[in-house]
């Protein structure tokens, strides 16, 4: 399973203290380290530059799996001065991810031409896309929806969990899976997450947790492909987002393909708004129908047509309702 991608680039590689690294999700790699020198020994860069082919504008080797540092790693050089690079699990094969390294790399800079090179916010997104394709590629190809220390089971669900940032998504996967929960624990996610929940009797969920800030959410798409159910969070205490967190869920369910997949919509932090109790996670019943029926009107939910779903509140910090998440979900795939 992919751990990391990064990205270096120059036009000397000989130079190393002036050249441009990018990471994702963690930096593994610096303009400073050592690893970059010892990469570029697998690599004969210059054979790259000067060439001249007309069919396509960036000219890619082949990938030279290496480890370095302890690290399993997957390189490729594009016209000679840029470096992408895996970083794999100890345990991969690098040679299993070879030929769709070199053919998403073609894919995405000489088909879909979606960077430069030159711009940086272009290289996230690049990083970010490849990592989310690497992710699946790993997951649905290499695993076969296995993992360690996870039971096999016949019912293996794959979980879209989105929503705008900081609403509780990955504070919520963390809560079903360790039970655990910290105030300071969690900044808002920059990275996309697996999580394997297994809920004995039913099945193994697979918890794909995307980041919600707006530069991340076109890649959501990405991650929806082949998902069995979708889960949308919205932060009910935080009224003044209400109309961000519509459009953005709207954008997504109306999507052709996403037609009869079940949605399960998460009303996150009703302790905030209702007085939930954290110790013995009561509520006012009366508070919470009248709340229920405001956010069914503003996000029109009883017009949604082409999903069988449901409505959840939940408050992940005193742990309501947190428990029959899964449940549902497995309840809503059984319909």
């Amino acid at each position: 399973m992919i751990k990391n991608i990064f990205l270096v680039k120059g036009n000397d590689f000989q130079d190393l203290e002036n050249l441009a690294v990018f990471n994702y999700p963690q930096d593994i790699v610096t303009n400073s380290n050592s690893l970059i020198e010892n990469m570029l020994y697998g690599h004969d860069c210059k054979k790259l530059q000067g060439i001249e082919n007309k069919t396509v504008p960036y000219q890619i080797d082949e990938p030279v799996p290496q480890v370095i540092n302890n690290l399993n790693l997957s390189t490729i050089c594009i016209d000679g001065r840029i470096i992408i690079g895996l970083h794999l699990d100890n345990n991969d094969n690098p040679y299993d991810y070879e030929e769709i390294f070199k053919e998403l790399i073609h894919e995405l800079v000489n088909n879909e031409k979606i960077c430069s090179f030159e711009d940086d916010l272009e290289i996230e997104n690049l990083l970010i896309t490849l990592f989310i394709d690497f992710r699946r590629y790993g997951e649905e190809v290499l695993e076969n929806f296995s993992s360690p220390g996870i039971e096999k089971e016949s019912s293996f669900v794959k979980v879209f969990l989105f929503g705008i940032e900081e609403v509780g998504k990955t504070s919520m996967v963390r809560r079903i899976k360790t039970g655990e929960y910290s105030d300071n624990y969690f900044t808002p996610t920059r990275k996309f997450n697996i999580q394997y929940v297994q809920d004995h009797g039913k099945g193994l969920a697979a918890f794909w947790d995307m980041p919600g800030q707006p530069l991340f959410r076109k890649k959501w798409l990405t991650g929806l492909q082949d998902s069995n159910i979708v889960v949308y969070m919205i932060d009910i205490s935080d009224q003044i987002r209400f109309e961000s967190s519509k459009k953005e869920l709207y954008s997504i369910i109306n999507r052709y393909e996403l037609s009869g997949v079940p949605l399960l919509i998460i009303g996150n932090k009703v302790d905030l708004v209702n007085h939930l109790s954290e110790n013995d996670g009561n509520t006012n019943g009366d508070h919470l129908k009248r709340l229920k029926n405001e956010i069914f009107e503003f996000f029109k939910f009883n017009e949604i047509r082409n999903h069988e779903w449901q409505f959840l509140f939940t408050s992940v910090k005193t742990n309501y309702n947190v428990d029959n998440v899964v449940e549902t979900i497995f309840d809503l795939l059984s319909q």
